[in-house]
């Protein structure tokens, strides 16, 4: 770990380390604690802060559910292929049928019965129906197996951008569903931005594919793919022989002629596979398919016109008031296909083996960490991108701590003024619900202290000294009614103890509502807020209560409080 005085330092040490390790290191920027060793030592840990108070880079990405449906219904395609293939069941045609089911034409009755019993043992979870007529066989997902697949990419997709953040070296990052399809993930800390959204947003695959020929003469079966690096155009063979999501290791380097590659280990079944087709086609040419999932700009070429005056095609016009208003402009989603390679398969693979013909060792430590930290299980699009500033972040905290202070002591005053010694037990308890609640906040795993969360702690002391107001003002009354001190203090503890508790029961409930509705910022304003309530139950009552005991409830014999 190499410190410095500014980000200025920092961005220009990175370059010179990144360039003097080469690409066998990640020279990662991120903000590290300045904690003493004496606290160490105790186990003490700074408060982890939010991205509003540390600075640093906010995605949302949103995946394509449709897509992982349609990538597991070209998986199950093949399977039920390969089941028919290996029972000799002969069939005329296996296709998909929609996004969410798959038909198969047998030859005759007999061939549709074993179809079904050999396919219904196999996959007993589908849904089959049985066309007796047309000698169809048709499977389809049921309701239960769809939301199966979409949380399946979702987990997935969330499993995979933690491995990449691990591998960017970020620290105390945040990576978490939102809404149905929607995952967000917050980098403190990190500069970077250009390498962070490269690393995460690229939803790289890889497809390794027999060659058939060049696009000239694709034959039928075949797919035509750009090899950009050759300036040509090859066929190949529609089926996949393995893809990245069975990748377990992917490993830089360079071969015997110094040139970069990557080493490739494959899960069992992939190896399996791999082999079985390898072993089949020696001396035929196997292409390396690089897949990425993007995003465009829309053309569109029309402009709308008001009053006889021509508004560009990214403006729109509010009629009420005449007002022109930038519209975003549309995206859309397309992927990109590109073949890396194209080599001689000598002998059959396994599960380990080489990716040759890259460009750039760069471009190797890239496509290495992508594979290693795993294939995403449905394409991911950018729907938000935000950068907050260390600075900004500096400012904020300033402005928080000293909304917190005063709003503090302007409570402390008050409190001082109007309840005199009783003003001074509730002072002590405020203070303590804010050191506690801090404490507490440290303990959670995974909690953050952001600037709502700060706004969150304003309320909190407008809350804990609401609940002694309360008690004290019962008090107050009850001397009035002619009760003696002690009698007084015990019945204005009882008696406003259900209108404390009623209080602070349905803020609870309100912060519980926003954590589990809200994201983000008002995430972080319903913890502080459900952490320093609870704690207001107990430092508004039990820490007063234990205060008036020693000063005065201990006394043999009391003729008046401050109060």
């Amino acid at each position: 770990m190499l410190r410095f005085a500014s980000s200025e330092l920092q961005l220009k040490a990175k370059d010179i380390v990144q360039q003097q390790l080469g690409d066998d290191y990640l020279a990662a920027l991120n903000l590290a604690a300045t904690t003493p060793d004496w606290l160490r030592k105790l186990g003490a840990a700074p408060i982890k802060l939010g991205l509003d108070l540390r600075g640093g880079v906010h995605f949302l990405l949103e995946v394509d559910l449709n897509a992982a449906i349609k990538q597991r219904q070209n998986l199950l395609l093949e399977e039920v292929k390969t089941q028919l293939r290996e029972q000799k069941i002969r069939y005329s045609q296996v296709r998909a049928a929609g996004d969410q089911s798959i038909q198969i034409q047998l030859r005759d009755a007999n061939d549709l019965s074993a179809a079904k019993q050999q396919l219904t043992k196999q996959l007993p979870e589908h849904v089959w129906l049985t066309d007796n007529v047309a000698h169809v066989l048709t499977l389809e997902w049921s309701p239960v197996q769809l939301k199966q697949i979409q949380d399946y990419a979702i987990d997935q997709n969330l499993t995979t951008l933690r491995n990449r953040v691990n591998e960017l070296g970020v620290a105390e990052a945040l990576v978490q569903r939102q809404g149905a399809n929607r995952i967000v993930v917050e980098l403190p800390g990190v500069q970077d931005t250009a390498m962070a959204k490269r690393v995460l947003g690229r939803t790289a695959n890889l497809e390794f594919r027999l060659y058939k020929s060049e696009a000239s003469a694709a034959p039928s079966g075949s797919e035509v793919f750009s090899m950009p690096k050759e300036g040509r155009r090859v066929a190949l063979d529609s089926q996949v022989i393995v893809s990245g999501d069975q990748v377990i290791d992917a490993q830089a380097g360079y071969d015997e002629n110094s040139q970069p590659q990557v080493s490739i280990t494959l899960d069992s079944k992939g190896g399996a596979r791999m082999n079985r087709v390898t072993r089949d086609h020696i001396g035929d040419r196997m292409a390396v398919l690089f897949v990425e999932h993007k995003t465009r700009t829309k053309k569109n070429a029309e402009s709308s016109v008001n009053a006889g005056n021509s508004v560009n095609a990214e403006t729109s016009v509010n009629p009420e008031n005449s007002v022109a208003q930038p519209v975003l402009p549309a995206r859309e989603k397309y992927v990109d296909k590109q073949v890396i390679n194209v080599a001689t398969i000598q002998s059959a693979l396994g599960n380990n083996f080489r990716i040759t013909g890259l460009d750039s060792p760069g471009e190797s430590s890239e496509l290495a960490l992508m594979l290693r930290a795993g294939a995403l299980a449905a394409p991911m699009y950018f729907v938000e991108e935000r950068t907050v500033g260390p600075s900004l972040g500096e400012q904020n905290i300033k402005d928080g701590l000293k909304s917190i202070v005063i709003g503090f002591f302007l409570v402390v005053i008050f409190m001082q003024v109007f309840y005199k010694v009783f003003g001074l037990f509730a002072n002590i308890a405020v203070f303590m619900n804010l050191i506690v609640t801090l404490a507490v906040m440290s303990l959670i795993p995974g909690a953050v202290l952001t600037l709502p969360g700060m706004a969150g702690m304003v309320l909190t002391v407008g809350m804990a000294v609401d609940a002694n107001v309360l008690i004290f003002e019962r008090i107050r009354e009850e001397l009035r009614d002619g009760h003696s001190p002690l009698r007084a203090i015990q019945m204005g503890y009882d008696r406003a103890f259900l209108t404390i508790w009623d209080s602070h029961l349905t803020t609870l409930i309100v912060a519980f509502i926003l954590f589990a509705i809200g994201n983000g910022p008002v995430k972080g304003f319903a913890v502080t807020l459900a952490i320093g309530i609870v704690l207001s139950l107990f430092t508004a009552i039990m820490v007063t209560r234990a205060l008036t005991h020693v000063v005065y409830e201990r006394r043999a014999r009391l003729d008046k409080i401050s109060i």
